[in-house]
């Protein structure tokens, strides 16, 4: 599954040139809790079709039914023309309770009616090439205004302009392609990453069976330099074997990827860091970059559970959020060995 954002300015894009009048709704504010982030778009069609979500389902239910089954049976036109308008769901508990909303949450969007196609077009030709695009709205007249941005940002709302950053889809390359390999890329494809795996052993690429990520067959540290890695991108090393794991992760320390892993156990890790420091004199800031071993810890064995672990890590980072590690994984393991009384999976000295 393509970036979401993408494929909903894509979809609006195409509607508009086809001559179809359509909204672009942007969740502009939030209080309380809400089921969509800030950012947020989702694009309503004059036939009814809907593409992204604002919300969990009711919202859109109703904007479908407010801005085309509301005038169906008339000659009015379905989608108003004019400047783009607010609109709020969820001041009071009953319109909380009518539109799904968790207690207390307040959303509110801003409309844009009939975006121009020729701005559509020359957006998403711009995400699709990979570039980072911001978008700026004058709320006076709807007009817009394209340029590229340098770094990922909020969305903001002043009195005169809304200015949201859209980015080309996020980026995974993994080496090797093995079973993990393939539940990690569902899962990542699925998440709208674009997802690359690499791997020179014929006998692994023979029984890839994952449609819609991309396989090629080149030495990985040569497929890292080529997929030049940004902050939208993550490598994860999957195959064990240091000749090919190895020369692609000092590839991608050099880069501004935002999650560079390698599969491993905790010694596997130690002796990882140690072959880079020793033979190829990385630093201990850049080492510091390599996760290891990567995913949470949510006690699994089996490659789909790993892959959920990995995929979740992943997510974190991406997300920003900080996540516990080394002692916090300690006790965890230990509190789980007392509890199926297991004295064989302690750690921290006692055994591991």
């Amino acid at each position: 599954m393509e970036n979401l954002d993408v494929m909903v300015l894509r979809t609006l894009r195409d509607w508009r040139q086809s001559g179809k009048r359509a909204l672009l709704a942007t969740v502009v504010r939030t209080w309380g809790s809400s089921p969509r982030p800030v950012g947020s778009i989702m694009a309503l069609c004059e036939d009814g079709a809907v593409v992204g979500s604002v919300s969990g389902g009711c919202i859109e239910d109703d904007l479908i039914y407010q801005y085309t089954q509301a005038y169906a049976a008339s000659e009015t036109k379905k989608i108003p023309s004019g400047p783009p308008a607010f609109v709020k769901y969820g001041v009071s508990a009953d319109e909380a309770h009518r539109f799904g909303l968790p207690c207390g949450g307040t959303l509110e969007l801003l409309l844009e009616f009939d975006p121009s196609a020729a701005d559509l077009e020359r957006l998403v030709t711009a995400l699709e090439a990979g570039q980072l695009m911001q978008r700026q709205v004058s709320l006076k007249d709807g007009a817009v205004t394209l340029s590229p941005s340098a770094a990922p940002a909020e969305l903001s709302v002043s009195a005169s302009d809304l200015v949201n950053t859209f980015g080309p889809e996020y980026r995974m390359l993994l080496i090797g392609a093995g079973q993990l390999t393939e539940y990690l890329a569902t899962m990542a494809l699925f998440s709208g990453f674009a997802v690359t795996v690499c791997d020179p052993r014929e006998e692994y690429r023979s029984a890839w069976s994952v449609a819609g990520a991309k396989v090629l067959s080149e030495m990985p540290d040569d497929v890292v330099t080529a997929f030049k890695p940004d902050r939208r991108s993550c490598v994860i090393a999957l195959t064990h074997d240091p000749k090919l794991d190895d020369l692609a992760l000092l590839e991608a320390l050099e880069t501004d990827a935002f999650y560079i892993g390698a599969i491993g156990s905790r010694r596997n890790n130690d002796a990882r860091h140690q072959r880079m420091a020793e033979h190829f004199d990385l630093t201990e800031a850049k080492l510091q970059r390599l996760r290891g071993p990567i995913g949470i810890y949510i006690g699994s064995k089996t490659p789909s559970e790993i892959a959920v672990s990995v995929m979740a890590e992943v997510l974190a980072v991406k997300n920003g959020v900080e996540l516990p590690r080394d002692m916090a994984v300690a006790q965890a393991k230990n509190e789980r060995a007392v509890l199926h009384n297991d004295p064989g999976d302690l750690v921290c000295g006692i055994k591991r």
